[in-house]
């Protein structure tokens, strides 16, 4: 499935090719000289990576230099992003190179599914189907997903309530956050007073201002 992932990537050495080319043509194949001579002008390179380099351009690879390359593949997080995101908000291109993928690997198409279900149970607030959920990542040996679903049960209760209400955490965690930037801007070095009236202040300051009529 990664055939092809470190294909058609820059080198250091792409303007020197004409001059490797040339040398190649005129028969010069020893790796060792060729470096000395890129040295001189002005190659910052390893051995190594010359003699990768080069390797296609040997007499007798011409052929195989002709051949059109494999479509790279996705990064991980590419592919990540494309079965997280919701299917209607990827475009078509990525639906397409999703559904390709896919195809190719039967353990990420079990984790889409499970992905995609999970999803939904959290956008629908259906958190009395999380428990069957867990249950059937916990079955499915492809998926790679059995770790996730299994931490979620010493606190399965609170998870199954977070995902069955409106009510969110987030205004705490934005305070907490508040907290964490106030200590930052004065080098940790705040007391809880100073730290306290600081924080009031921004929690007033977003409060919906009234406007009263005169």
């Amino acid at each position: 499935m990664l055939h092809g992932q470190w294909q058609d990537r820059t080198s250091k050495l792409d303007r020197f090719k004409p001059y490797l080319e040339q040398r190649m043509a005129e028969g010069c194949t020893n790796v060792s000289r060729l470096h000395r001579e890129l040295e001189e002008r002005g190659a910052h390179c390893s051995y190594s990576t010359l003699r990768d380099y080069i390797r296609p351009l040997r007499p007798g690879r011409s052929a195989a230099g002709n051949t059109p390359p494999i479509a790279r593949p996705p990064s991980p997080r590419t592919a990540t992003g494309w079965i997280t995101r919701h299917p209607d908000h990827l475009r078509e291109d990525d639906q397409e190179q999703l559904k390709t993928l896919l195809a190719r690997s039967p353990e990420l198409t079990a984790a889409a599914g499970h992905v995609r279900t999970f999803a939904t149970i959290m956008t629908n607030r259906e958190g009395d189907r999380l428990p069957h959920w867990i249950a059937d990542v916990c079955a499915d040996d492809q998926c790679g997903l059995a770790g996730f679903a299994a931490g979620l049960l010493p606190d399965l209760d609170a998870v199954v309530y977070g995902m069955s209400t409106d009510w969110s955490s987030g205004p705490v965690e934005g305070r907490v956050n508040d907290l964490k930037a106030l200590k930052r801007s004065m080098f940790g070095r705040a007391k809880p007073p100073l730290l306290r009236k600081r924080l009031l202040l921004i929690a007033a300051s977003r409060r919906p201002q009234t406007v009263t009529a005169r």
